[in-house]
């Protein structure tokens, strides 16, 4: 984990991919892609089937290293309908004492009803402070704001010819675009000089580059 100052608040990077911001007791959950691995399994994916609770123990780690007062999702929280994922989310979120948010996402078809059910606020984009707004998709550079979607990753090159790509907060002035969170979700290389600075995910640290 590593701490930054980002539009005046404190953030505290997390090498789940998520984001804390102390002043609002928020964490920042992005692309989870809940009911991923159920969904590929069914249709003859050689997906372990462990990789269906990896998400929620991650979930768990991260809540309780910062216990936070309310949650967002960022977008993407499942891959697609309802399956039997969404029950064992039903199930875990019960146990959780924070507020819940939820950024929709392209892959967020399940409706806002079903999610208010389960305690979930959803809406589009929320602005967070006056100017700062939180989003699925990037927006433009002059507007404030924290996002997902990309799934980004660097490509690391050693001396040798070795590659190594890893996930990466990738921070600017203005922007912010969060890792996905979920263990089976895929990445997409982005480019480093396109951001004023890149933060990697390393196994549980988190490195600027």
């Amino acid at each position: 984990m590593i701490e930054i100052n980002w539009q005046n608040l404190k953030l505290s990077l997390h090498h789940s991919g998520a984001i804390f911001i102390e002043k609002h007791s928020l964490l920042l959950i992005s692309d989870v892609h809940l009911g991923k691995v159920t969904h590929f399994r069914k249709h003859g994916a050689a997906v372990p089937q462990n990789a269906v609770f990896q998400n929620f123990k991650n979930m768990d780690e991260v809540i309780e290293t910062f216990n936070p007062f309310q949650i967002c999702f960022m977008g993407d929280l499942f891959h697609s309908d309802k399956n039997r994922e969404f029950d064992l989310f039903s199930n875990w979120i019960a146990g959780v004492p924070s507020q819940f948010y939820l950024v929709r996402g392209n892959h967020d078809s399940i409706s806002d009803e079903i999610y208010q059910k389960l305690g979930i606020e959803t809406q589009l984009d929320f602005e967070l402070e006056n100017d700062l707004f939180l989003f699925h998709h990037p927006q433009e550079q002059n507007i404030n704001h924290i996002c997902g979607h990309v799934h980004p990753a660097a490509l690391m090159k050693g001396k040798g010819g070795q590659k190594l790509r890893l996930p990466c907060f990738c921070v600017s002035q203005h922007q912010i675009i969060m890792p996905a969170f979920g263990t089976f979700t895929g990445k997409f290389t982005i480019s480093v000089e396109d951001f004023e600075q890149i933060y990697l995910i390393a196994g549980e640290s988190v490195v600027p580059v």
